[in-house]
């Protein structure tokens, strides 16, 4: 297929292009300043414009488009700038598809779509939660509306946190526990869904070669854990103890919303429209991915 990467500097998306070029696809890329080379395409989201012929003979449209979410506290501003970071990008792109009659798009959205599910399950049948990131999730896949009316095949990406060696989740928390500073958040009771960089870039390919998966996709692995089996496991990967406790009152006073809908609680995500597609996961179980990304 050809295919067209938006977001492809992240973390994600910096892995994804080359490994779809080594699955055969012809890959180009977006990107938000003058091109420097021939696979590039320069678009501006906020004003609607995008290099002339960029959708000509494109099959599929891949959109990691995004500012990172753990970022500190969550101002007004900062809300503001997470939420254009991704509905922009999403409507221009949606809009592109649906008038280019592009077959399919892959969208980016997030694990806490479902908010805080204590020990329920949430595969994709489950409903939003509440709070500002569900929000956000509702209105970032809404935005793929225009593609889906025109009759493309969009696949909505409920991404987990990624764990990668190269940053993503386990880089603040690496030098940590390395210095023995880990330790559990909160009561640590908490789900914390998880995938691991390989997988992540293994089930995308896998929503674009498959014409049967659409709607919502849950990007986490089968196995969730709680933040203390997580804590445990990375102290066991690293070979350091993680004996530590950050009390919830703590994270409140210094990250605010964002401690409570991202570290203090999470949803107890499960692939349930992969593992029914018949993907298979490289990496099932946190310890065998913390070993590989490590």
């Amino acid at each position: 297929m050809r295919v067209i990467v938006a977001g492809s500097s992240g973390l994600i998306g910096s892995a994804l292009v080359p490994r779809l070029r080594e699955a055969g696809h012809e890959v180009l890329r977006l990107v938000r300043r003058d091109t420097r080379a021939g696979d590039e395409r320069s678009w501006d989201p906020p004003a609607g414009r995008i290099d002339p012929g960029t959708f000509d003979g494109v099959d599929a449209v891949v959109n990691l488009c995004g500012a990172p979410l753990a970022s500190g506290r969550w101002s007004g501003a900062r809300k503001q700038v997470l939420t254009d970071s991704r509905i922009e990008p999403t409507e221009v792109l949606a809009e592109a598809v649906a008038e280019h009659g592009i077959g399919v798009l892959v969208n980016s959205s997030g694990a806490h779509y479902y908010g805080d599910t204590g020990e329920r399950e949430a595969d994709e049948s489950l409903p939003s939660g509440t709070g500002f990131l569900p929000e956000l999730c509702v209105s970032w896949e809404a935005a793929t509306a225009p593609a889906a009316k025109a009759g493309a095949r969009v696949v909505l990406l409920r991404n987990a946190p990624v764990l990668s060696g190269k940053g993503g989740l386990l880089g603040p928390l690496k030098p940590l526990f390395r210095f023995g500073l880990g330790g559990r958040l909160g009561d640590g009771t908490q789900y914390f869904p998880w995938i691991s960089l390989p997988d992540q870039l293994a089930a995308i390919r896998f929503v674009l070669e498959h014409d049967d998966v659409r709607g919502p996709v849950n990007l986490s692995a089968p196995e969730p854990v709680t933040n203390a089996e997580f804590t445990r496991a990375l102290g066991r990967a690293l070979h350091r103890p993680a004996p530590w406790w950050v009390p919830g009152i703590a994270l409140r006073v210094a990250l605010g919303e964002s401690a409570d809908e991202m570290i203090l609680s999470g949803p107890r995500a499960v692939p349930r429209r992969l593992l029914d597609a018949g993907f298979d996961f490289g990496h099932p179980g946190l310890d065998e991915a913390l070993t590989a990304v490590l």
